[in-house]
């Protein structure tokens, strides 16, 4: 028997620790914005928020964005003292102690369980129809899905290098498409004409934008996911910020620019076009300024996206059982990487378990993978991350600013409490409008919000029954990638 110093034991074969040096700003920024499946956002979210009538959906994207750029200045500050697979676990620790680690922990897991299912609902909708139409393979959405859960376990069970170099690829093609239609409207000058009233202010508080503006917060979900890299990052100090706020600002500037293009392509009509082809709104545009073949282009780069989504969300939750098995609060299997590729191999083959059972019974049960699968489990998980950034800002406000860790004004202060505020209001949002998000009226269903809560309780009380009696560093062993400053409960609180 092995033991990692400081935290819990570990049996077999493998090592303990992830593979270092593997990830550069580059490959990060790849892994997280490919999480927020760019192109899919584009072409599902892109005719709902503008069925709904509002013709600002680039300046409440944009809105969204600010917001989440000031959560990134807190979050980014303190991943120069805390980061690791652990991710807000770790943050919720060194600033409130193990037992509301283990809360948000409990969340993470949730919500990006919750993701993932959706998304592979979403593939298995998406792959259906793009096969039988244009390769002559009508098969059930279902074995697509099954499919792709094969493919991903594989890429998850070996090495972080060999799916950055997969997620670059499909990235980089998808965003170059979607901007040269972008730019090919401008130059065309759409229906009436290049004009900026997408970003009148006035839209902010017009028709249905608290929706848009919880639809565009679900639309960059996994940019996070920067911190949960940091052990396996080049110079984690410098690589796991310069990443955040890249990630950030290229989903951020790729989105405001592509719906303000598709309002001018569409001008007024914009909303009667949503509401007629809320399928095809964006591959009509393709065909129409790129050519019949650019269109059909973008239909396989849609189901390319999806997959890339599939493969981050399923390397981030890797990590985070990975992490929870190296502090034992989940069997030390869980905490053992491959001897050879040094990833979380254990956790992957986990996860790809788990979607194979989901995809299963919701093929058994004759749910819809669209209707069903994807909205139900994206309402969880949107709600549970929305819980998680509030939980971070929150600790990084506790840590470096209460704590005497960070006393800089902006980046321990001020940046984190207008996060704050920001996000309070985005999760209030998503639970004052939950049946949207789920598109059902089944009372069960619209109560899924409560599993993230939930969670957050049975994480706290084992966390508090496990290391209620073990070294104040037990916790964030084996979640952090290192333990070089003061943990909160070593601390003391600065002179009044």
């Amino acid at each position: 028997m092995t033991k990692l110093e400081g935290g819990a034991p570990h049996t077999g074969t493998g090592s303990a620790h992830l593979k270092h040096n593997a990830m550069g700003v580059t490959s990060m920024v790849f892994f997280v914005v490919a999480a927020s499946a760019p192109l899919s956002v584009v072409v599902a979210l892109g005719p709902l928020t503008y069925g709904l009538g509002n013709p600002g959906v680039p300046i409440l994207f944009l809105v969204a964005a600010v917001i989440l750029l000031l959560f990134s200045v807190g979050y980014a500050a303190m991943s120069r003292f805390i980061s690791g697979p652990g991710g807000f676990a770790v943050y919720a620790s060194r600033a409130f102690g193990p037992s509301f680690g283990g809360a948000t922990a409990a969340v993470a897991t949730v919500s990006y369980y919750g993701v993932l299912g959706a998304i592979y609902g979403l593939f298995g909708a998406l792959a259906q129809p793009v096969f039988a139409d244009m390769a002559g393979l009508d098969l059930d959405w279902w074995v697509w899905a099954l499919l792709a859960a094969v493919v991903v376990g594989f890429l998850g069970y070996r090495s972080v290098d060999v799916s950055a170099k997969v997620l670059g690829v499909v990235l980089v093609v998808e965003i170059l498409l979607v901007l040269i239609l972008d730019i090919a409207i401008l130059i065309d000058g759409g229906s009436h004409g290049i004009n900026f009233d997408g970003f009148n202010p006035s839209h902010i508080t017009g028709s249905g934008a608290n929706i848009v503006l919880l639809l565009a917060f679900a639309s960059w979900l996994g940019f996070e996911a920067t911190t949960l890299y940091g052990e396996e990052a080049k110079d984690r100090h410098v690589t796991v910020p310069r990443a955040t706020y890249g990630a950030v600002i290229l989903i951020g500037v790729f989105y405001v620019f592509t719906f303000w293009a598709i309002g001018i392509a569409n001008g007024d009509d914009t909303a009667q076009v949503a509401l007629d082809s809320p399928t095809t709104m964006v591959f009509d545009l393709g065909r129409q300024y790129l050519g019949s073949f650019a269109s059909d282009v973008m239909q396989w780069l849609v189901l390319a996206s999806v997959f890339a989504c599939l493969l981050a969300f399923h390397n981030s939750l890797s990590r985070y059982m990975f992490a929870l098995g190296r502090n034992g609060l989940m069997p030390s299997a869980m905490g053992r990487s491959h001897k050879r590729h040094q990833a979380p191999s254990n956790a992957s083959l986990l996860i790809s378990s788990f979607a194979v059972v989901v995809i299963a019974f919701f093929a058994l049960i004759g749910k819809d993978p669209y209707l069903n699968l994807y909205a139900w489990f994206i309402g969880v998980g949107t709600i549970g991350a929305l819980c998680l950034y509030l939980i971070a800002s929150a600790s990084v406000i506790r840590y470096l600013w209460m704590l005497g860790t960070d006393r800089r004004l902006w980046q321990a202060l001020i940046a984190p409490i207008l996060a704050l505020l920001g996000l309070g209001m985005a999760l209030y949002l998503a639970l004052d409008q939950f049946d949207l998000l789920t598109a059902s009226t089944n009372t069960v269903v619209n109560l899924l919000w409560l599993l993230p809560p939930l969670a957050a309780v049975i994480g706290f009380i084992v966390a508090h029954r496990w290391f209620r009696d073990k070294p104040a560093d037990a916790f964030e062993q084996g979640l952090a990638a290192d333990l070089d400053v003061p943990l909160s409960t070593e601390a003391t609180l600065p002179d009044a």
